[in-house]
């Protein structure tokens, strides 16, 4: 692996982004499997494809990340830039609507949902976002297109009845604020959806998370659905509503979270950095009567934990089984995972005393 294709791969890894009653846990220490854009270590993410993968491999929830459309249809995409996740750079009719805008403080350029009415998205096909990385992916570019929030629910309860298994979803706001400043606020479409499909209860198997903090209280205001506190391991929410996310891990800050959301979804370095001792966040967070469903679970040494890597090489796969173990033993009470299969073999393995 030489230096310039491993800080290549620095540079695509993806910034900050990304338990439930006991009706849907089953027992209070039941682990949630959520797959993380569906099943995306073998499948281009937030595609039914990878959903679906998902599905079959026996993950719990399957996640969306939301944004809007022109014409104000939520449609999963893990941000609004499509550049790396479509095809829409060989479509000439859109070539004009190339674009640089300033997004929660970062100036980013390429092609964005809010620009595209749905009937255009609907002419672009996905592509995996990792080539590099994950290049098995490749040979699945083309064959799906962009979903709608529509598109995952009906998929999520049509594999309930199917498997017998209650398949939930766990969509994520993105960008709240901005979207908001720009009349195409997030909160009531998505609420609206959710109650369109029966899904507005504390057991619903749905939970919103979001990294902001404004929208999840506004939210808790619309809905009775489980809300979650994303945490990035560095830096603060977009919409400054707290200094940072370090100050709310803070048993303080947890106990405020509390308030308003179920849980808190924290970067998974914030429980176990990458040397030294874990934290305290499981304990404190459980104390302030919190559930934690840290991110993300990847396979690829580049992502792992130094502990669980297996050679040199960051495209390869190490021991993930064991990182996510290790976790569980920790006290988590879910994760989020790109590799659904991985997790629910962990989840399900043995454990003393279980």
């Amino acid at each position: 692996m030489t230096r310039s294709l491993i800080a290549a791969l620095m540079l695509m890894v993806p910034g900050a982004a990304l338990g439930q009653d006991h009706a849907m846990h089953g027992k209070a220490d039941k682990v949630i499997v959520i797959a993380h854009r569906g099943a995306s270590g073998e499948r281009p993410e937030h595609t039914l494809l990878s959903y679906q993968r998902a599905i079959e491999q026996g993950a719990d929830f399957i996640e969306p990340d939301l944004v809007p459309t022109k014409d104000g249809v939520l449609v999963a995409r893990h941000e609004n830039n499509i550049a790396d996740t479509t095809d829409v750079a060989d479509h000439p009719e859109f070539a004009a609507r190339r674009t640089t805008k300033t997004i929660d403080g970062e100036k980013l350029t390429g092609w964005f949902t809010e620009d595209f009415t749905l009937a255009e998205l609907k002419t672009l096909r996905a592509k995996e976002r990792l080539p590099k990385l994950r290049p098995g992916n490749t040979k699945y570019d083309g064959q799906a297109g962009i979903p709608t929030l529509d598109d995952v629910i009906a998929l999520a309860k049509r594999a309930s009845k199917e498997t017998g298994r209650t398949i939930g979803i766990y969509p994520e706001t993105k960008h709240p604020t901005y979207f908001a400043a720009i009349g195409l606020p997030l909160e009531q479409r998505l609420v609206d959806k959710l109650k369109a499909a029966g899904w507005d209860r504390a057991d619903a198997p749905v939970f919103i998370q979001s990294f902001e903090v404004d929208n999840l209280k506004k939210l808790k205001t619309m809905t009775r659905v489980r809300l979650i506190q994303l945490m990035a391991g560095s830096g603060g929410p977009a919409d400054g509503a707290q200094p940072s996310y370090k100050a709310m891990a803070t048993p303080e800050g947890l106990k405020a979270v509390a308030a308003y959301a179920y849980g808190i979804g924290p970067e998974l370095t914030m429980i176990q950095p990458a040397s030294g001792p874990a934290t305290t966040l499981v304990a404190d967070a459980h104390a302030a009567g919190l559930r934690l469903h840290p991110w993300t679970f990847r396979a690829e040494n580049f992502f792992l934990l130094p502990d669980y890597r297996s050679g040199a090489n960051p495209v390869d796969h190490g021991r993930l089984k064991d990182e996510i173990l290790y976790f569980i033993g920790l006290g988590v009470d879910g994760f989020f995972t790109d590799f659904p299969h991985v997790g629910v073999e962990a989840r399900d393995a043995p454990r003393a005393g279980g």
